[in-house]
């Protein structure tokens, strides 16, 4: 198939492999889960490196018909992954704002604050959590193929990397605040002009990374971005709910 049509198809691959998946690494909890998944990754990068049509561990690049198809030169290929990107950005954003504004997504909340509350309220948590694992699931699926098809290049080792994507992933979500939409859009685009920024550091940008995820953590825990949602009560995706009570107006009954 087309290489940019493959992307949602690499989604829908991946959220049905995460399902038998999920029956495994949710028997954890905790670090624990923490350390299992961690483990799965490592699984699956020794079983893609078993594959030789996929060029064993060394990773195979894109042949020339599909580079050619994704654009007939620089600009245009470029220009395409831009679209696809853009594409695949707004469509996890609104599925994920969909979700949290549903009834699985209150139920999430209520599990956030407290897992044996939210059991004893009737909320199927195993199944609410592992609806929240495919969406991610598909969603990192998504987002990896693109990166690949940017790269025109993919190996085991790049795509199942702990340390290259999940260090950062959870550095760009503390800083943008933990619990709320906006958070992670925030602390990516903060992680961009940082990295920009201090790139002439070589390797010692990352202690200042450090610094800055330390310094968000004891001042602002919530992120700078629920630092200023705090104090503005700004909220680009509200996906909270409050509960009104309204007092019952006796006038016109004569009460």
């Amino acid at each position: 198939m087309p290489p940019l049509l493959a992307v949602p198809f690499a989604g829908i691959a991946a959220a049905l492999l995460s399902i038998p998946v999920s029956w495994l690494v949710f028997r954890l909890k905790g670090a624990y889960f923490a350390i299992g998944t961690w483990v799965v990754a490592e699984v699956f990068m020794l079983l893609s490196s078993q594959i030789s049509v996929l060029g064993g561990g060394s990773g195979i690049s894109l042949p020339i018909s599909a580079v050619r198809e994704i654009g007939g030169s620089l600009a245009a290929r470029n220009a395409n992954i831009y679209w696809v990107t853009l594409a695949v950005t707004v469509t996890i954003i609104a599925g994920v704002y969909w979700l949290l504004r549903s009834r699985w997504g209150l139920a999430l909340q209520a599990i956030r604050d407290s897992e044996t509350a939210a059991e004893t309220s009737g909320i199927d948590v195993a199944q609410a959590k592992r609806l929240l694992y495919v969406v991610a699931c598909a969603g990192a699926a998504m987002v990896g193929a693109v990166i690949f098809l940017a790269k025109l290049r993919i190996s085991p080792t790049a795509a199942f990397s702990v340390n290259d994507w999940t260090a950062f992933v959870i550095f760009i979500t503390v800083i943008g605040g933990i619990g709320r939409l906006e958070g992670p859009l925030v602390g990516t685009i903060l992680y961009f002009l940082l990295r920009q920024t201090l790139a002439d550091l070589g390797s010692a940008y990352l202690i200042v990374l450090g610094a800055v995820a330390v310094a968000v953590m004891l001042f602002a825990p919530k992120g700078l971005w629920g630092l200023i949602a705090d104090r503005s009560g700004w909220q680009l995706f509200p996906v909270g709910r409050r509960v009104e009570i309204k007092s019952a107006d006796h006038s016109k009954t004569g009460a």
